[in-house]
């Protein structure tokens, strides 16, 4: 844990506004990424870095591992470490998987479930699904295992340090919501047709702290925490519902009927109006007042069902499930631009400085950029055959999961780019 990531995990977390006195918070390093969706929980990576727009299976690869079994959830990155969850059939185990982030070598592998693997489902989801979480000294990991939900900690050294069960889980389409850190805090949801909870859980001890019971219907959200209408808010959309919750005492702040049944999208903020989306039974994107009003400023029927949407400088941009892409006016919802792009994407958009990078499922990313002017190409790169993860951004290198597909084999795979090697 001797990095100099690891440690400035500890003392403070940079550019996030501060919530309450006396509230633990992390500092992480500028090249970390310690969660879903990034520091800022938004999909926004640093601006002053440079990732490399041109790649191939052989250019601008730093290094390439091949990763046991089955996964979509995202690599996270803090100091010299990378960590992902796999899901291996064959042997039915579900593990935490820790490389070097210099070789791509594996530094450990720990199994923290076998058996009980329930491979129904959506046939695009997998049984490692969730992107981990690191608070500096504990990575964190969720698992549907064997008819229920499980939050687990471990050292960075791979120790299991608790194993918590968050509640019973029928599976419908799958299980893809990821953990977040908040203050002394792990957050973890899992809505489903049973029991369905969003709990805090003491990241040192596993012990549920708060916990709030939710609607009897699939939904697959992750829970974001989000700096709006002057405070920190937990806001959680799906179930025919949009909550807000006090992060750290789990006390509802204000819910509204809205969004629809059943969404994956994580919600972004201009700072006033969150933005929300779902798709099933049907498609919905709203700006909502997030003062508790109940308001919505703005919604139409586009189906950004999967994909999470940026924000920057007053637009919000998304792609759609179907390939397009597509750029509003953040407060009032008109449309700016829209364009055609191939294929389906599952992948979340990724925003570094003023490009965007969309990776649809077939492993080919398009770079464009966030202007309100028009649709502007910066690039299109193929890498293997098959893409579910959103890649990870950090450091002027790009990390990707992707699987290759060659006779009959499907054979995952961890990419480092980078134009500096």
């Amino acid at each position: 844990m001797a990095t100099a990531g690891l440690m400035a995990c500890l003392t403070g977390l940079a550019n996030e506004p501060q919530s309450k006195a006396g509230q633990e918070t992390f500092q992480f390093a500028k090249d970390d990424w310690p969660w879903w969706r990034g520091p800022h929980r938004n999909g926004e990576a640093a601006a002053d870095q440079s990732p490399p727009l041109t790649w191939s299976d052989t250019k601008n690869v730093v290094w390439k591992v091949e990763i046991p079994g089955k996964g979509h959830g995202s690599p996270i990155l803090v100091g010299d470490r990378v960590f992902l969850l796999t899901a291996e059939h064959d042997s039915e185990f579900q593990s935490v998987l820790c490389h070097d982030r210099k070789s791509g070598k594996q530094l450990w592998k720990t199994e923290l479930h076998q058996g009980g693997l329930n491979l129904k489902g959506n046939t695009k989801s997998t049984l490692a699904n969730s992107t981990m979480a690191c608070d500096g000294e504990r990575v964190f990991a969720t698992f549907l295992h064997d008819g229920a939900i499980y939050a687990s900690a471990l050292d960075l050294e791979g120790k299991q340090l608790w194993q918590t069960k968050i509640t019973d889980y029928i599976l419908h389409q799958g299980f893809g919501s990821s953990p977040t850190v908040y203050g002394p805090l792990l957050i973890v949801s899992a809505d489903n047709k049973g029991s369905g909870a969003i709990a805090g859980l003491d990241r040192k001890t596993g012990e549920i702290v708060w916990k709030q019971g939710r609607p009897k219907l699939p939904n697959y959200t992750s829970p974001i925490i989000l700096h709006v209408a002057g405070k920190d808010q937990l806001i959680f959309s799906g179930c025919n519902l949009v909550t807000s919750f006090e992060p750290l005492t789990g006390e509802k702040l204000w819910e509204i009927k809205g969004s629809t049944e059943e969404c994956v999208t994580s919600t972004v903020t201009d700072g006033q109006l969150i933005y929300t989306s779902g798709g099933y039974p049907r498609n919905h994107l709203s700006a909502i007042r997030a003062d508790g009003s109940g308001e919505t400023a703005w919604e139409n029927g586009s189906r950004v069902y999967v994909p999470s949407m940026l924000h920057k400088d007053g637009y919000l941009y998304a792609v759609l499930d179907a390939g397009v892409a597509i750029c509003w006016k953040s407060d009032t919802g008109e449309e700016k631009w829209k364009q055609r792009i191939e294929g389906t994407f599952s992948a979340s958009p990724v925003l570094v400085g003023d490009k965007i990078f969309a990776t649809n499922e077939t492993g080919t990313t398009y770079i464009f950029k966030a202007t309100p002017e028009g649709f502007e190409d910066l690039g299109e790169n193929k890498l293997e055959d098959e893409a579910f993860a959103t890649p990870t951004i950090c450091g002027n290198r790009i990390y990707f999961r992707v699987a290759s597909l060659k006779h009959g084999h499907r054979q995952e795979l961890l990419y480092c780019l980078s134009e500096d090697k």
